[in-house]
């Protein structure tokens, strides 16, 4: 299976399921349709599934809207409450739980800004359990929230910063939020993906670093992504697919022109447009013009799905009065 850039367990599913025609051995999928929001639930269940797909075994769970790039309240509102519900089904039923929201990314870089912008709008309450000495509460988790930057910025491995900071308080979870990429410009800005098997920080945008998961921290962690960028490759290659599209409707079924159209392979096309831009620095990561008010809009509505998922006594009408 050729190598397009994707840290979507959907889509690494699809590539393999375009290529061979059959569903991977040891992954299991579910699909769920709530109005204009497509749930996938793809399980990775044994170690030649995990290498077939290069993910590691544990459970993905896609949320797919393209309306999502609209500016609909309503909408909004009802994927933070879909987004709860699939969050805390990962997270379990812990009534008491200690968690530490990590928003990892550049908040200097509007498509890289996700992680942070999400911390930023975490209801934090670790601070009130201590000062009021209370070891539980069956309204609030006992939550603290990071946004711990980038080594360009800070100098420091993000890993290591946030496993000095696990080490110190000790938390029943990690929940990491980051920018991702997409094989497909439809599903930018417009699909969230959590997992059960953690991250690797900087992988949207090509730039992988020490992993966090529960090998590396010692706790489980949960990681919840959009992919706000593709690279150039990816998004000419679509584009071509488009373009293709169009012309096989105007030329006759069976003609030469057809058939060479559409026998034409992904990995064909794909390969041949990176090979081209590489020589030339050319192949980018691209992200739409309206990125900065899509990125503020998907860190309310993941926000707002930590707050309700991780605070038993907290509700949608709770969150949008917190949340401004």
């Amino acid at each position: 299976m050729f190598q397009v850039r994707t840290d979507l367990a959907l889509e690494a599913r699809e590539l393999y399921h375009e290529e061979k025609q059959q569903e991977i051995p040891g992954v299991a999928v579910d699909q769920e349709k709530i109005n204009d929001v497509t749930i996938t639930r793809v399980e990775i269940m044994n170690e030649e599934a995990q290498q077939i797909m290069g993910k590691a075994i544990g459970k993905y769970i896609t949320l797919e809207c393209k309306a999502l790039r609209r500016s609909d309240a309503n909408l909004k509102d009802e994927v933070s409450q879909i987004l709860a519900k699939e969050l805390k089904e990962v997270v379990g039923n812990n009534t008491n739980i200690r968690a530490l929201v990590v928003g990892l990314g550049n908040w200097n870089v509007t498509p890289d800004a996700l992680g942070p912008k999400v911390a930023s709008k975490v209801f934090v309450t670790r601070h009130l359990f201590q000062f009021y000495k209370k070891d539980r509460d069956e309204g609030l988790g006992q939550i603290s929230a990071i946004s711990p930057g980038v080594m360009g910025t800070t100098g420091v491995e993000t890993g290591e910063i946030v496993q000095g900071i696990v080490e110190k308080i000790k938390p029943d979870i990690v929940v990491a939020i980051d920018a991702l990429a997409s094989r497909k410009m439809e599903r930018v800005n417009t699909t969230i993906q959590i997992s059960s098997t953690g991250i690797n920080p900087g992988s949207g945008v090509g730039n992988k670093r020490k992993a966090l998961n529960k090998e590396t921290l010692g706790v489980p962690v949960i990681a919840i992504g959009v992919p706000t960028v593709v690279d150039a490759a990816t998004l000419t290659s679509d584009t071509i697919h488009l373009v293709m599209e169009a012309f096989s409707k105007q030329a006759q079924k069976g003609s030469q022109f057809y058939n060479m159209l559409r026998e034409l392979k992904e990995e064909e096309k794909y390969s041949l447009i990176r090979e081209v831009l590489e020589p030339y620095n050319a192949n980018v990561m691209v992200t739409p013009k309206d990125v900065d008010k899509i990125v503020l809009d998907l860190s309310h509505i993941i926000a707002n799905a930590i707050n309700i998922a991780l605070h038993p006594g907290i509700d949608l009408k709770d969150v949008n009065r917190y949340i401004h």
